[in-house]
Order: structure tokens, then sequence, then C-alpha cells
């Protein structure tokens, strides 16, 4: 095997934002489905804390984006919807290749009781024979209560859809403000691209799709990018693939780590632009920050998601949005609108450790809270906090 092709943090770097969409001015007319091919999926998510998280991860990728471009695509059946870490829309080219979740996730709630319903056979089967007969039809349809108050209790009828749906059995026809309908997969998925290929093509093409995404990873993160294969898979799959490149990355603190790329590493180095100087506020949610190990290793960045956190025991606070700057994020804050009242406020500021923050960075910050403010359908940014310096 040739020497590793040494990688500096700061390619490394202009490669990971150009990869994700994050390099260049988000400008132009929005293609929804381009921008979901090229992150391979969108994760969706029910807070609307200023826009929800798929609408804020497509608009910072084009500022011209808006709310009513994406649930189309679903209903075009040019996306399905299924779990990879979180619910999320996959393009549905990959359908074949995703067979194989169905059954892993299919067969988990088989093995284990995961998502157990407590309804008996012919109960869930009279749930999947009314959507048979009716068609499209949402949890609002059925009438069955959950047997705990806890936060995250769910009624029968709504383990037994998801059981079906995480089967492949039933799928989201279609969503409606956020809600979600369910259908029958055969009337949801083409036929032609329900029969998938054997197994070991369905890992090899995900894990291919994954590395072509990230650029540059390990066989850790090749796994956890869709979540839909195991170690033992993705370490398979590397000697299946003799034509991968060794690479050295080197991290934000200096140290080096051994890592693959795909074959044309070398022009895409040559090719990726530096990023635009431009700051963005960036969902909690987004593609580029899923990854936290990889985030800290390739930025010096800690962060966590606190909105499950006791309020007493957060750091930052409930909803809190990384402030990225060209390669380099320089702080944090904390957003909350209320659309009826036609605001957007920030709640919360933090700057990053040994970042100055000078009339210019705060003119930069301003600039995109009114462009997130747009997209929100609101007038008015202000701060409720008073930003320090």
């Amino acid at each position: 095997m040739s020497a590793p092709l040494m990688i500096g943090n700061r390619d490394a770097r202009r490669l990971w934002l150009h990869g994700h969409g994050l390099a260049l001015a988000p400008q132009g007319a929005p293609d929804v489905m381009d921008l979901i091919r090229k992150l391979g999926f969108l994760q969706i998510d029910t807070i609307r804390n200023v826009t929800r998280a798929h609408h804020h991860i497509l608009w910072t990728r084009n500022q011209n984006y808006r709310e009513h471009m994406l649930w189309p695509w679903l209903a075009a059946r040019e996306l399905f919807e299924h779990f990879t870490h979180d619910a999320s829309l996959i393009p549905m080219e990959f359908l074949p290749v995703w067979q194989r979740q169905f059954r892993r996730l299919g067969d988990r709630a088989a093995r284990q009781g995961w998502y157990r319903s407590g309804l008996a056979r012919d109960e869930i089967a009279r749930i999947r024979a009314r959507i048979e007969t009716e068609g499209p039809l949402s949890t609002h349809a059925f009438d069955t209560r959950a047997k705990s108050r806890e936060m995250w209790a769910r009624p029968p009828h709504k383990k037994a859809l998801e059981q079906m749906w995480y089967a492949g059995t039933l799928a989201t026809a279609k969503r409606e403000n956020f809600v979600k309908f369910y259908d029958l997969g055969e009337r949801v998925f083409p036929a032609h691209l329900r029969d998938g290929p054997p197994d070991i093509d369905q890992v090899d093409r995900l894990c291919d799709a994954a590395l072509e995404r990230l650029t540059f990873g390990t066989a850790g993160e090749v796994q956890r990018f869709w979540a839909a294969t195991d170690a033992d898979e993705v370490r398979a799959w590397i000697t299946r693939r003799p034509v991968l490149v060794p690479v050295r990355v080197e991290a934000a603190d200096g140290a080096w780590r051994d890592a693959l790329a795909p074959v044309d590493i070398e022009s895409r180095l040559a090719a990726a632009p530096a990023a635009t100087s431009r700051l963005r506020i960036i969902n909690p949610f987004d593609p580029a920050i899923r990854d936290r190990g990889r985030l800290m290793r390739l930025f010096g960045f800690s962060y966590r998601n606190e909105m499950f956190v006791p309020r007493a025991k957060r750091h930052w606070g409930y909803y809190v949005y990384p402030l990225l700057e060209g390669d380099r994020f320089v702080g944090r804050c904390e957003l909350k609108a209320d659309r009826a009242a036609g605001w957007l406020a920030v709640t919360g500021f933090w700057p990053e450790h040994g970042v100055k923050w000078g009339p210019r960075r705060f003119a930069g910050l301003d600039a995109d809270l009114r462009r997130l403010a747009r997209l929100a359908g609101v007038s008015e940014t202000r701060w409720e906090v008073r930003p320090p310096g």
C-alpha cells in the first residue's frame, strides 16, 4: 500500500465544508432535490423553534429556499421517509439499498419487542385493513390511548403504525402541517425499486455513498453516516474496496489520524474552494455537525444538543445554534421566535474562547439573523441579552 496522503487541518475543513454545501455563498435558484442528494438524506424534526430543522438545513445552503418547497417532493415520490439516526427524508433512488434497513428494524422490533404496541394481531391487522380500504390515514384517524403519562408514551395504535412503518409495510404518503399520513408501502414505493440487490451489494453501495459525502473518514464515521450498517460490515466493505486511498488527516489540535478517501481525493483537494467569510447560523441538527467527535477533531468545537437536558444541567441553553464564519466556529447563540407577534430574538449568546467579536462580526450575525427572520416570516429581530464587548 502506498504512503498515505497527508491532509492538513485547513484543507480538511475546506473539503468538509465544500462537500456539505457550506463553502460558497448560499445563492441562486434552490434545487431541493439536488441539495438533499448531495447531503445523502435530510433529517426532519418536530420542534419549530424558529423554523423546523429540515427547513433551516436547506435554507443554510440556499437562502432563497422557503418552507413550502420541501413536502411536494415527498408527495411526488421523489423522496421517501424512514429512519437513519432519526426520521429522515431519503432520495427514492436509495430505496433498493434500503431494503436491509427495513428488515433490520423490522426484525429488531420482532426480536426485542421494540416498540411493542400491546395490541393483538387481529387489532393490528384491522389498522392495516383500514389504510388499505380508506387510503392514507394519520394517527388521528385511530382512537387508542397511552397507558402512561410519561413524555414519550404513545397510544397503542401509534406504536402499531410505527412498527409497520419501520418494517416498510407502511410508508409515509405525505405530511400535512407536519402530520404523517401512513399508506401501504406497496402503494408508496415504486414497484421497480422495491426489490433490492443482494445484501452485500446494499452494504457496499451505502458505504460508497457515505464516503462520497464524507470526502474522507474512518470506518466508524462511514458506519455512523447512515446508521444502517454494523462495524463488521464496514470493515468487510473496506477489504472489498482496494481502490480506497489511505490518508492521514490533521485535527484542530495538531494530532494526525488515519482515514480513507475516495480515489479522486486529490482532484477534490485541488477543486474545493476556500469557504466564504460569510457568517452562518447553523441548525443543531445540521449534518455538518451531526458527528460531534468529527466536529471536535476538525474544528476544535465542542457542541451538544441540550433540548432534552433539564434546565438546571444545561451548559448553554435549550435550542442553541453554532455560528460558522468561514472555516471556523466563532460562537453560539440561543434564539426563539414568535411568528404571530412577528419577531425573532437572541436570548443567549456565547463567543467561542479566543474569538474577538467586534462590529464587523456582529454585523455579519445581524445580517444572517435578518435572513433567518425572513425564512420564518417575521420582520423584527432583537436582542434580549446584552452582547459582550
